[in-house]
């Protein structure tokens, strides 16, 4: 009986115990499962503050900008000295051809590729038609034109097409077109300057902190279109193949206008503006950006004359102007001798040699200075290496090498035998005309009161002699047709052939004048170039620079002297009582 009572009792016992084992299983398991819950809570966490604590110290954090650092251009402004934009930043439309812009993938045109190309070429009468036309047919996608007007822009989209799509994107303008486009140079397509300032200023124009302040060169751009036109005009009208000129100030080195021709528009650079095919550089000809003026090396011929009269009358080789010379025979050196193109006279002095420009009588002057002193100067002058300015463009001096014996000299003496460029000329003859102080050449404005000390080349007295004589040619000599009324003009006049594979070309000249102004006070230099004119009846059939080059100085210094402060008088001019007697008939 006991036995029997007692199973059932053990039975309840036991399946509270599995009842117990079971809900502390579960239990067990729920804790666990909220562990690794937290766990993984735990590491997200660990993970996100790793994360940031590396997006802090390895990446800068995002970067609080004003209002005026977002309004700044991408690239900075360039002006001329008072101010003018010269380039800028420019936010500008564009034409796209999108052969996709249809999203069923159908033809990209509702009318044919022909008409198309005729409705934009009558908004921009410029454009190629047929190559329009075929580019369209092609469906390939590509510009059809850079930089086009709002106005423009309107006009093609009532075309209708939706596969002329306008897009607006941030480009480099220039203002004032070619203006100074050998001074400027141009942005590339990779947003980095090329030649000229642009490329100088490169890292400048790009720098966040500085972008905002516009640079201000040292050009003038009235100076500057004056002279380009007065170029153009003479090089056209005696069939030259280029032609350089520049306006410097004598006492700062700042180039008031550099032009070189032909020129280029920055604003729509075309491959040929820049390379040309071998066959074309093997004939002598120069790509359009090819800067004649900084670059090219030319023996400038009689304007060097003056030049070696200053160093003898510094020198005490000179000390009367009145000596005489003898000039009815060429001076022998070996096997060759130095003439004259005609004969002036049995004896010269100073005023006469200049004047007439006899080389005969120069290079006897040369002579007299020797060869190291005359070269020594030279190099005072700055001829001993590359030009001084900021243009990476500089061409180097020939004939400049070793140590120059007295044959070297009497050739020198006359300009021949060695080759400047433009540029050269022009800061020596600056030294030469401003009392004897040499400074290099800048295209950067100079505040007042800041122009650069200089070196010393000339005494004070001996510019002021060579005034007198620059003067003379310009009213008694070949420097005639370069006499501006009133504008007291003085000058050198400089012909020479250019060098070829077989000697001298008798068939080709550069001519060149060099001059200053107004010689009672000089401040300015002037230096205008032809390369290789021809005889035409606007030079009376001449080819020399007293035809030629002389008259571009004429009329540019008309124009622009009252723009640069100097007004024409024709009752002041230098006093030339000590030194008009020596001019003969």
């Amino acid at each position: 009986m006991t036995t029997l009572a007692a199973a059932p009792h053990m039975r309840v016992r036991s399946t509270g115990a599995g009842l117990f084992d079971h809900r502390r299983r579960a239990l067990l398991v729920a804790r666990l499962r909220l562990l690794l819950l937290m766990f993984g809570f735990v590491a997200l966490a660990l993970c996100a503050l790793g994360r940031i604590a590396w997006l802090g110290a390895a990446k800068p954090g995002p970067q609080v900008q004003s209002m005026v650092t977002l309004l700044r251009p991408d690239r900075g402004e360039i002006t001329d000295r008072n101010g003018l934009p010269l380039a800028r930043e420019f936010p500008a439309y564009a034409l796209w051809f999108n052969p996709e812009a249809m999203a069923d993938g159908g033809e990209p045109l509702v009318r044919s590729a022909a008409d198309v190309a005729r409705e934009l070429r009558a908004i921009f009468p410029d454009l190629d038609e047929s190559e329009v036309a075929q580019m369209l047919a092609s469906r390939k996608a590509g510009y059809i034109r850079r930089r086009i007007l709002p106005e423009d822009a309107n006009k093609v989209q009532n075309i209708g097409e939706l596969a002329l799509e306008i897009t607006r994107e941030k480009d480099r303008h220039y203002p004032q077109g070619s203006l100074a486009a050998h001074v400027l140079g141009y942005v590339a397509a990779d947003g980095h300057g090329r030649v000229g300032m642009e490329a100088v200023l490169d890292k400048r124009l790009l720098d966040p902190a500085l972008r905002g302040e516009p640079v201000a060169l040292s050009i003038d751009a009235r100076v500057q279109g004056a002279l380009e036109d007065e170029l153009e005009r003479g090089m056209l009208s005696v069939d030259a193949v280029g032609a350089a000129g520049i306006v410097l100030d004598v006492d700062t080195g700042e180039v008031l206008a550099l032009a070189s021709k032909p020129g280029f528009d920055p604003n729509q650079i075309r491959t040929s503006d820049v390379v040309l095919p071998k066959e074309r550089t093997d004939a002598g000809e120069m790509p359009a950006v090819f800067n004649r003026l900084t670059n090219q090396v030319y023996e400038l011929g009689s304007t060097f004359k003056p030049l070696t009269v200053a160093v003898a009358i510094d020198t005490g080789v000179i000390t009367n102007l009145g000596r005489r010379w003898q000039a009815n025979k060429p001076v022998r050196v070996g096997r060759y001798s130095i003439g004259d193109s005609h004969f002036i006279g049995d004896t010269l002095n100073v005023p006469e040699t200049l004047i007439h420009s006899s080389n005969i009588v120069s290079a006897q002057i040369a002579g007299e200075i020797g060869g190291p002193t005359l070269h020594n100067y030279f190099g005072q002058l700055g001829m001993n290496e590359a030009p001084y300015i900021e243009l990476p463009a500089r061409g180097a001096p020939l004939g400049m090498e070793g140590q120059w014996d007295k044959t070297k000299a009497l050739y020198a003496g006359f300009g021949h035998g060695i080759a400047v460029t433009p540029l050269h000329l022009a800061s020596a003859y600056a030294a030469m005309v401003n009392g004897g102080i040499w400074r290099p050449a800048t295209l950067n404005r100079i505040e007042p009161g800041h122009a650069p000390r200089g070196r010393r080349v000339f005494k004070a007295s001996t510019s002021a002699r060579m005034n007198q004589l620059l003067r003379l040619i310009a009213l008694y000599g070949t420097g005639k047709n370069a006499d501006a009324p009133g504008f007291r003009v003085g000058g050198k006049t400089g012909s020479a052939e250019k060098p070829g594979v077989r000697g001298y070309r008798r068939t080709t000249l550069v001519s060149t004048f060099a001059a200053a102004f107004p010689m009672d006070k000089p401040r300015y230099v002037v230096i205008a170039m032809l390369d290789e004119p021809k005889g035409t009846r606007a030079s009376s059939f001449q080819r020399t620079a007293a035809w030629n080059a002389a008259p571009i100085v004429k009329r540019l210094v008309s124009r622009v002297g009252p723009q640069l402060g100097v007004l024409p008088d024709a009752n002041r001019d230098i006093d030339l009582s000590d030194v008009r007697s020596l001019v003969g008939e």
